[in-house]
């Protein structure tokens, strides 16, 4: 299994000093965030895509080149690029770039954005949400895996002859993560083409979240990607750590109370109780993230949100330090505990060119 964090990019007063970070401080913090992450060695660091306030991260790849040229192993990821609002040529180039820029450290999640007012900014109509997706995700598909692309559509200007420069590193593309929070229709786009799929189910309880999974890996077995355990399947968690579980709560709450998300809602233990959320102990979070596991089967990606409603800086990274020595090194011993053998590996960019090569040799081998 992969394990990291994601950020959203908030930028959101700290309830217990009124300090607000500039966007410059915000954008500063979460490259140590990220530097960090691999420090303590984490697998993954995924970024947000927002164009509205109070978030900051509208360019991910600009910021993930700019973390690529500061790391050397981490995996740099979006959570979400937006496929509905953004050109699809554009995001093929911008992650065949990041591609070459990282030595293939990179994949993505795309996801429809659910702000409103987004979508005319950008010329189009959220209400069409749905159909843009899979009209901009097929295309996508092509310009990575077709030299020449001739297309025609509802959304946006043909193309005619176009190739896309520069190709895909090696010639894989990045891996693809869909991400959906409550939309049936994503797991079953990502079912279709034997893509991931990433439930980020931190507003969720178990039993939506266990529906959503078991569609995809249903539907991906329909298309004969393989069985429903070989699904590839992602899942997004949120959590906030102190040696001591009162502690943890105690210091939280008023930016749970005030988060942009959901503050002013259900109280702490409420959302705790109904969702992923998990503020207290490491060992809290171990065992409740080793939960996960029940309701949708052995799986691939495990992100953490550590950096949202105002935390600061050094309380976040303080987190990083308690997933990295105390969580994730159990979390890896336990998760491996009687995982079925044949339970795919969360893919990369290795691992997707040294498939690629195995099926070439044995091609060869059997056309001799």
């Amino acid at each position: 299994m992969q394990f990291g964090i994601f950020t959203v990019g908030d930028v959101t007063p700290d309830p217990t000093t009124g300090h607000t970070p500039t966007e410059a401080e915000r954008i500063q913090a979460t490259v140590a965030i990220a530097r960090k992450a691999e420090e303590v060695g984490l697998d993954v660091f995924a970024t947000g895509e927002h164009h509205n306030p109070p978030f900051v991260p509208s360019s991910p790849t600009t910021l993930l080149a700019y973390i690529a040229a500061q790391t050397e192993r981490i995996i740099l990821s979006t959570s979400t690029t937006l496929i509905t609002t953004s050109d699809p040529v554009k995001i093929a180039e911008d992650f065949s770039v990041l591609q070459h820029l990282s030595g293939g450290r990179t994949d993505l999640m795309l996801g429809r954005g659910n702000t409103g007012p987004v979508y005319p900014w950008f010329g189009q109509d959220i209400r069409q949400a749905i159909p843009l997706t899979v009209e901009n995700y097929g295309l996508l598909r092509r310009l990575w895996r077709e030299e020449t692309v001739d297309w025609e559509g509802t959304f946006r200007s043909a193309l005619q002859g176009f190739t896309l420069v520069p190709r895909p590193l090696d010639d894989v593309p990045p891996f693809v993560w869909h991400a959906s929070i409550r939309t049936p229709e994503i797991a079953e786009l990502a079912a279709y083409f034997g893509d991931g799929f990433f439930a980020n189910h931190i507003f969720w309880p178990a039993s939506h979240t266990r529906q959503l999974v078991s569609l995809y890996r249903r539907r991906f077995a329909h298309y004969d990607h393989g069985t429903p355990e070989q699904a590839i399947v992602g899942l997004g968690g949120q959590v906030f750590m102190r040696p001591n579980s009162q502690d943890a709560v105690k210091e939280f709450r008023p930016y749970f109370d005030n988060a942009p998300v959901y503050g002013h809602g259900p109280s702490l233990e409420e959302f705790t109780r109904q969702t992923p959320l998990t503020v207290g102990s490491p060992a809290e979070v171990i065992e409740k993230t080793l939960g996960f596991r029940a309701y949708v089967g052995d799986y691939q990606r495990q992100l953490f949100l550590i950096d949202h409603a105002g935390l600061p800086v050094k309380t976040v990274l303080e987190q990083l330090d308690l997933l990295g020595e105390e969580v994730v090194p159990v979390l890896r011993r336990e998760f491996a505990e009687g995982r079925p053998e044949g339970t795919p590996a969360a893919p990369t960019h290795a691992s997707r060119l040294r498939a690629r090569e195995d099926a070439t040799d044995e091609g060869d081998t059997e056309a001799r």
